[in-house]
């Protein structure tokens, strides 16, 4: 079955970025001239994914009208002929299918990948997180459908991170290896270095199969606020069945972190057309 439907969940307070995101989504402060949830959006767009299911909450209403038809601005272009805005405007909102389920209570990221199960069905989908962006001459979740359509097992995104830093992330315990691929045995949530399995991250970008779905349906909480998370299934999914993980070929931004946030904005900014030779220079100017 081919992966045609991507989960976005979206419906978090944004509080590591307060107050800026006090009265809007964290998920729509913009790197140079884009939000960040459209970068994720043309990443699935341009793996294969026809419908993008966006788990929202309250003040979350921009996320919709950023993918939405807006007469008012679409008459404005028009009238002032500004068309290369307005083709850009079109491309946004003729992306994908877009539908969005609001999250009412936040329960963890579990329930809110849950929220739309029934929009789901019975099929094999992605799911990407808000936070992680990667700049790649093969968008990430290609290269996890491609790794899916090969083993027909859950996937899940990693990446090396320093032996001594791996108590701020999930790790990957590792049973076997093939160039970019890992067979998993393990997942542990932000292990001391002593402790941790490998020093394999697991990133916000995930395959997620049927039968991991209805595991986590029946997952109890490992967390002390009682929240229901996507690792809490796959722990106990992975004791009766494989998941593996495929190591991401590009550069990965953690735009939840406010230095990686900045580091995303100059990085997409160096790239930007119309931007990237005057930023050079005043780089080159304070780094003196």
């Amino acid at each position: 079955m081919k992966i045609t439907k991507a989960v976005i969940p979206a419906a978090g307070l944004g509080t590591r970025f307060l107050p800026a995101t006090k009265s809007q989504a964290k998920e729509m402060m913009p790197i140079v001239d884009k939000p960040c949830i459209q970068y994720l959006v043309e990443e699935a767009v341009a793996s294969g994914i026809k419908e993008i299911i966006i788990i929202t909450g309250r003040n979350k209403r921009t996320i919709e009208d950023h993918f939405d038809f807006s007469f008012e601005l679409d008459a404005h272009l028009r009238k002032n002929k500004k068309l290369q805005a307005l083709k850009e405007l079109e491309k946004i909102e003729k992306m994908a299918k877009f539908i969005y389920v609001r999250q009412p209570v936040q329960l963890g990221d579990g329930h809110a990948i849950l929220c739309a199960k029934e929009l789901i069905k019975n099929e094999p989908f992605a799911v990407l997180f808000g936070d992680d962006i990667y700049d790649s001459k093969i968008p990430a979740l290609a290269q996890m459908i491609k790794n899916y359509e090969k083993f027909k097992t859950p996937i899940l995104a990693l990446e090396e991170v320093p032996k001594e830093a791996t108590n701020k992330y999930g790790i990957a315990g590792i049973k076997s290896k093939k160039n970019n691929i890992y067979e998993i045995d393990s997942l542990v949530e932000k292990p001391a270095p002593k402790d941790a399995p490998s020093n394999l991250s697991i990133v916000g970008k995930y395959i997620v199969t049927p039968d991991l779905l209805k595991t986590l349906e029946k997952a109890k909480s490992h967390s002390k606020d009682g929240e229901i998370r996507l690792i809490d299934g796959m722990r106990e999914y992975i004791k009766t069945h494989k998941i593996h993980g495929c190591k991401i070929d590009g550069e990965r931004f953690d735009t939840g972190d406010k230095l990686g946030y900045l580091k995303a904005v100059i990085h997409f900014g160096l790239k930007h057309k119309d931007l990237s030779k005057d930023l050079k220079t005043y780089l080159r100017k304070i780094s003196k």
